[in-house]
């Protein structure tokens, strides 16, 4: 099953993994004080693989500007941009060469810079506009049920 991970605003259903609602989420909370409870420590777990992937589409974004803002292009010439794009940075990371995108991004920092991060005491949950729902329910059941396995699985790790 592959799957999207989302922010709260989206709802948890087949092919998006949202993080439990009402549970803490962003890393500057956990900076503080370590998860207790199941569900945070899922939410944790979420909130540091969702960081990396953005910092991963940042440093592209950074690397090849094309990709900040996609011209005009048939969709297939746009998908064979961002997998050129790609390609081309596995080969600058696989050959070692020298790079001041990727030592600019695997900044430890800069994982606590993310849009993401927050600082402060706000329930940000709060401000966030909900997407509405979308998929049946038979497909919410089945990534809450997901979810609930990935969860036993993080606890048996520990």
């Amino acid at each position: 099953m592959f799957y999207y991970l989302c922010d709260v605003a989206y709802t948890h259903t087949r092919g998006f993994m949202a993080p439990y609602r009402n549970v803490r989420y962003w890393l500057g909370e956990f900076h503080r004080r370590r998860a207790l409870t199941n569900k945070e420590k899922f939410n944790h777990s979420h909130a540091k693989l969702r960081n990396v992937v953005e910092r991963a589409f940042g440093l592209l974004k950074a690397r090849f500007p094309i990709l900040k803002r996609m011209a005009p292009f048939p969709l297939a010439t746009q998908r064979n941009i961002v997998i050129a794009c790609f390609a081309l940075h596995n080969y600058i990371i696989k050959e070692g060469l020298s790079d001041e995108y990727f030592s600019q991004y695997n900044q430890v920092d800069i994982s606590l810079q993310s849009n993401n991060v927050q600082d402060d005491d706000d329930d940000e949950e709060d401000d966030v506009d909900e997407v509405q729902p979308h998929g049946s329910a038979r497909d919410r059941e089945y990534m809450v049920h997901l979810r609930d396995q990935i969860v036993d699985q993080l606890m048996r790790l520990e």
